[in-house]
């Protein structure tokens, strides 16, 4: 998979690293129970279709990136400076 970065150009998905979904998520209060961090760890809406993810670039420019993908079909859609985009 390859990743357009908008300094760097399109690299190879190696030189970047995961940081999981780019939407907030609901986070349990710090003193709620074992299972309500049960589900917020565990149990996520894995909806098909397209989606944000939150990349850095750190074998490159450093730069964190929003990047849509497609959970379907892997298609990279495009991707924006996380500090551009409309999350």
């Amino acid at each position: 998979m390859r990743l357009p970065c908008p300094i760097c150009g399109e690299r190879d998905r190696r030189e970047f690293y995961y940081q999981g979904a780019a939407v907030a998520l609901n986070r349990p209060a710090p003193d709620a129970d074992a299972d309500a961090w049960q589900d917020f760890v565990y149990l996520r809406e894995n909806l098909p279709g397209d989606h944000q993810e939150l990349w850095s670039h750190d074998a490159g420019c450093g730069a964190w990136l929003v990047v849509t993908r497609n959970t379907v079909t892997h298609a990279v859609l495009g991707a924006k400076l996380a500090s551009e985009a409309d999350r």
